[in-house]
C-alpha cells in the first residue's frame, strides 16, 4: 500500500466528514482565524515551496455516536459561553462544518484493524479520563523548533507531564500502534503538517476550497 490521494470538491465540509469519518481515522482541519493562520503560516518551513500549511488542527475520530451526530476525540481549547474546555475533550465533529471558518479539511485513513482502532480509541479516552491538558508552553518550543529543523529529533524542552497540543497528542495514540508519522520528529514536536505529509502508506482525502476567480 502506497500514499494514496483523493481531491473532493462541490462538498460541505459536513457531507465531506459523514463520507470519509471513520473511527480511527484522522481529520485535519485548517482554520481561517487567529490562531489557525498564525500555526499555518509557521508551518511553512516544512514544505520546500514554503507556501503556508493547509492545517492548523489534527483530531481522531470515534464514530457516529447514539445522537446520530459524528464524534471525534481531539486536544483543544475550546471556548463556549459559560466555561472553557482546556486538554483532551470528545466533541462533535460539527464543530468544523463551517466552510469559511475551516477552508481546508481532509481525512488520513491508514486502514487500521478492529484491534488497532480500539487500542487508539481506548488510549484517547483514558487520556480524556485523566484530564490531560493542552499545552500552549509545548507549542510554543515547537514554534522555537521550526528554526532549526534538525532540533525537531531532540525532545521538547518544555515538555510537560500529561500535557499535549493537538497533532502531538494524534501522533501519541497512533504510537501505541507502532505508527510514527515522521520518524525524524520527537512525538511531542509533531505539527499537523508532518502528519499530512506522512510516507506511512494511507489513503488521504482531501476537500479543497473553490478557487477564488
Amino acid at each position: 500500500m502506497s500514499v494514496r490521494r483523493n481531491e473532493v470538491k462541490s462538498v460541505s465540509n459536513e457531507a465531506f466528514f459523514a463520507s470519509h469519518g471513520r473511527a480511527g481515522c484522522i481529520g485535519l482541519v485548517g482554520g481561517s482565524q487567529g490562531v489557525d493562520l498564525a500555526i499555518r503560516r509557521a508551518q511553512r518551513k516544512l514544505n520546500t515551496g514554503r507556501e503556508w500549511a493547509k492545517f492548523s488542527h489534527a483530531f481522531v475520530f470515534v464514530g457516529p455516536r447514539e445522537d446520530g451526530q459524528l464524534w471525534a476525540l481531539e486536544s483543544d481549547v475550546d471556548f463556549h459561553r459559560e466555561r472553557v474546555q482546556i486538554g483532551v475533550q470528545e466533541n462533535r465533529v460539527a464543530k468544523y462544518g463551517d466552510e469559511k471558518s475551516y477552508p481546508h479539511v481532509a481525512v488520513l485513513d491508514f486502514d487500521l484493524t478492529p484491534n488497532q482502532v480500539k487500542t487508539v480509541i481506548a488510549l484517547g479516552l483514558d487520556l480524556m479520563a485523566k484530564r490531560t491538558q493542552y499545552s500552549l508552553r509545548e507549542l510554543l518550543a515547537v514554534y522555537w523548533s521550526l528554526k532549526t529543523p534538525s532540533k525537531r529529533q531532540s525532545p521538547n524542552k518544555l515538555a510537560q507531564e500529561k500535557s499535549m497540543f493537538c497533532s502531538a497528542f494524534v501522533q501519541h495514540l497512533f504510537t501505541a500502534i507502532d505508527i510514527d508519522f515522521d520518524p525524524e520528529v520527537e512525538t511531542k514536536l509533531t505539527l499537523p503538517e508532518d502528519i499530512a505529509l506522512t510516507r506511512v502508506p494511507h489513503t488521504a482525502w482531501v476537500r479543497e476550497p473553490p478557487r477564488k476567480r
